[in-house]
């Protein structure tokens, strides 16, 4: 491939994200890509030959790069607190620069189930577990984190995350009738979420102690 050819790729590509995360895989048209992305239709179909191919190369890139940047969750050198505080810091720090990407997964979840299945098919969840209660151990215990209700710890903790963001016209405009600014209000999320789910975890450790004794 020339460097003229990844170049008209990488455009294409460009294009393609920003077009299917505005419309979704339903309202894109193979027109409107070519258009955002200042070539002829023909020149489009020669890269990708398909809708469903192109959008398969950007969903999958789109969820790569999410999972790749959290990846330092699993640094032995941070705390559970620690890791708690760099979620959602970073993770919301994402969502501000990408605001409609939330809308846009969620969406695609919905439409085609069968995709996110095949996407965390190769993700080993016993695996990550392991690799949370090797690192954990203690915290885990005392907080009352276990294998089974993992899935509710996680979901918890993503959702605090990334409900304002799908949630926004509501949010925003109740907001605005308070004076708030929604901007402020999410970058001081950031602390105020990882506040909350440390500060519930202590609580649960209060009262798992209270229990024993």
């Amino acid at each position: 491939m020339t460097e003229n050819d990844k170049q008209t790729e990488e455009k294409i590509f460009d294009a393609a994200t920003d077009v299917f995360i505005e419309k979704g895989m339903d309202g894109a048209r193979m027109h409107d890509i070519a258009n955002h992305a200042g070539i002829n239709k023909a020149l489009l179909h020669y890269y990708y030959r398909t809708k469903d191919h192109l959008f398969n190369a950007v969903f999958e890139k789109i969820a790569g790069n999410m999972f790749a940047k959290f990846a330092p969750v699993f640094d032995t050198n941070l705390s559970l607190e620690d890791k708690i505080r760099f979620f959602f810091r970073e993770h919301i720090a994402f969502m501000q620069k990408n605001p409609r990407l939330p809308a846009f997964l969620l969406n695609e979840f919905h439409r085609n189930p069968e995709r996110i299945r095949k996407l965390i098919q190769n993700i080993d969840i016993n695996k990550l577990w392991t690799t949370l209660e090797g690192q954990h151990k203690e915290e885990l215990k005392r907080y009352n984190i276990t294998k089974e209700n993992i899935p509710q710890f996680m979901t918890a903790v993503a959702g605090m995350s990334v409900f304002p963001f799908v949630a926004k016209p509501v949010i925003s405009g109740i907001m605005g009738k308070m004076g708030y600014n929604f901007d402020q209000y999410i970058e001081e999320r950031k602390e105020y979420a990882a506040d909350f789910v440390i500060n519930a975890l202590k609580m649960q450790e209060v009262r798992s102690k209270d229990k024993k004794e």
